[in-house]
């Protein structure tokens, strides 16, 4: 799934290896690099469960000189931040080295993932440069000021070891935090609502007001920039953008000096549909997109587009002729078709029930790529009234 900022979630438990005589570590950081690839070139979070990792089953020091120097700058450049919780962090000789770390990362360094060696982990705490990025974290709960929490497959071990960290902590469990009932939407409001909604309270205009200022912005500004979409924002800025546009506040994007937050803003309006805009009905159709005979694929993508309710039609069409624009300009942004598909394509549809798997990833991406590419083909022999 995401985090509370779209980036997407990869977690691992240390209490689900197996000892190391029955592990192929080499495998395992093929499967790892294979993993962070997916993601790579966008913002993305950690979720690191360090609880159960023991003598038995920790790597060797051979293995992570092995991780750090296949690990290149690609993955580090830019690491985001740190969100850590120590606990009974004396026991060494039980093996059971007990603290949960959560890594928030853009780029990652995946090599603080498997670290065992706990004390070159603190010790990377103070260096100065990376000490600013530390949050601590007390509890399980806490990750729910970062993610969507219900949506990590935490597993049993760690959940049993926080309730004893709780338990310990003055006996007693911390007091719950009561979670006000949801407020009505306010009409001007425009993330976290329907299409339909804010059409009727726009004048039965079809691109909602976030979108057509967004992207007429970024035509104006935006298109020879390099890394366009691929770059996060302050968090706390965008919050504050969200909060003008469902006030009904006019935003001039020229005030932040920041050209990727405009493109930060489309990305979470689409995110924060109630139903994605290629629709949960589409979703087993656009995944099947691999199954389908190269040559048919741009066709099977018109027919699947062409089912699409008119409204979702004429905003996707508006989104999709944008981001063919974004392409045109790859010489100077560094944006492909490939590389826009990458970024927008979990943005565009996910399943109704849970979140897209690994799998799901390459015909997500495929098919937001095709409509990309082929965006005249595709989208040349629908019209729509009032587009």
């Amino acid at each position: 799934g995401d985090d509370n900022s779209g980036r997407k979630v990869i977690t691992f438990s240390c209490c689900r290896m197996p000892p190391s005589h029955q592990l192929n570590h080499t495998r395992l950081l093929e499967y790892l690099k294979y993993t962070l690839d997916q993601y790579v070139e966008n913002d993305y979070t950690v979720v690191y469960f360090h609880y159960g990792l023991k003598s038995l089953n920790k790597p060797s020091l051979k293995w992570l000189q092995t991780a750090y120097k296949e690990f290149d700058r690609k993955y580090v450049s830019k690491i985001f931040g740190l969100l850590l919780q120590l606990r009974n962090v004396c026991n060494f000789h039980e093996g059971s080295v007990s603290f949960l770390i959560w890594l928030q990362l853009t780029k990652f360094i995946l090599t603080l993932l498997i670290l065992v060696i706990s004390v070159l982990f603190v010790l990377l705490c103070f260096l100065h440069k990376f000490g600013k990025k530390i949050t601590y974290l007390n509890y399980l709960s806490d990750l729910r000021e970062h993610l969507k929490y219900d949506q990590l497959n935490i597993p049993q071990e760690v959940i049993r070891h926080d309730e004893n960290l709780q338990r310990k902590q003055k006996g007693k469990l911390p007091p719950v935090v009561k979670v006000p009932p949801p407020r009505p939407p306010l009409p001007t409001q425009q993330f976290g609502v329907s299409l339909q909604y804010i059409k009727d309270k726009n004048k039965g205009e079809l691109i909602p007001p976030v979108m057509k200022e967004t992207v007429s912005y970024l035509k104006r500004k935006g298109l020879q920039v390099e890394g366009l979409f691929r770059r996060s924002a302050s968090i706390q800025t965008i919050k504050d953008v969200q909060k003008l546009y469902n006030q009904g506040k006019s935003v001039n994007f020229d005030d932040y000096h920041d050209i990727h937050i405009p493109a930060v803003i489309l990305k979470t309006f689409l995110r924060e549909l109630p139903q994605p805009l290629l629709t949960f009905e589409c979703y087993d159709h656009v995944i099947g997109i691999t199954s389908v005979e190269s040559s048919l694929r741009v066709t099977r993508c018109k027919e699947i587009i062409h089912g699409l309710p008119e409204h979702n039609y004429v905003v996707l069409k508006y989104l999709i002729c944008f981001l063919h624009m974004v392409s045109q300009e790859s010489l100077y942004n560094r944006m492909t078709a490939s590389s826009l598909a990458c970024v927008f394509g979990l943005n565009l549809i996910w399943p109704l029930k849970g979140t897209a798997s690994l799998s799901a990833l390459v015909p997500l991406n495929l098919f937001t790529e095709l409509l990309i590419d082929f965006y005249t083909n595709i989208f040349n022999s629908r019209t729509v009234p009032g587009e």
